[in-house]
């Protein structure tokens, strides 16, 4: 009797710390996922650098195009502040979009970003962003966040990108703690490799 008490407590210990370690993956899902976008540039997440880094120019241009929405959960107006841009690659790229809290309360908010094409993730480098930071806006404030980027010399010498003329820069901002922001995150990461992923 008391072995099979013994086994029972056992098995028992065991279960909860699966079931525990289950509760604290599904916690961390979200923010190691977006770790892993930002290292390694999947499906379209660009990458970051630090503002030392050292690239250089080189005799080629290429456009950035800028894209912004706003998930309805959000009341906020969100947008880019200029038109598409060209620039050398290897240059750096200076951008800024706006976001304004259209409500009567103070609210926060989280941008989810990628570029298209998906490819061309790895080769984007941003020195400077506010993507994935919280962003807490007053009533009716309206503030102006930057963005520096670069794209990779690299992206010369990979043949799938050989007719890449243009990469589109964009941003989804979602209420922060809300399941629109996680479904978001999820949608992204369950999408099949060879089909258009979309964030918003």
């Amino acid at each position: 009797m008391d072995d099979m008490q013994r086994k029972n407590r056992k098995v028992m210990r065991i279960t909860l710390g699966v079931v525990g370690v289950m509760i604290v993956m599904s916690f961390l899902s979200a923010p190691l996922y977006r770790l892993t976008c930002k290292v390694t540039g999947w499906g379209g997440t660009t990458q970051t650098a630090e503002k030392t880094t050292q690239h250089k120019e080189i005799n080629r241009e290429i456009t950035i195009r800028f894209n912004a929405d706003v998930n309805p959960a959000l009341k906020w107006a969100f947008g880019p502040e200029q038109g598409p841009m060209t620039l050398k690659i290897g240059a750096d790229g200076y951008a800024s979009f706006y976001a304004e809290n259209k409500t009567n309360e103070t609210v926060t908010g989280s941008a989810i970003y990628n570029v298209t094409p998906l490819q061309a993730g790895k080769y984007f480098f941003k020195t400077q962003c506010f993507c994935f930071g919280q962003q807490t806006l007053k009533p009716h404030e309206k503030v102006h966040m930057p963005v520096v980027f670069y794209v990779d010399p690299k992206i010369v010498d990979d043949p799938d990108m050989a007719d890449v003329k243009t990469i589109t820069l964009s941003y989804t901002f979602f209420r922060e703690d809300t399941p629109e922001l996680e479904q978001a995150i999820a949608k992204f990461e369950n999408t099949p490799d060879d089909k258009p992923k979309a964030i918003n």
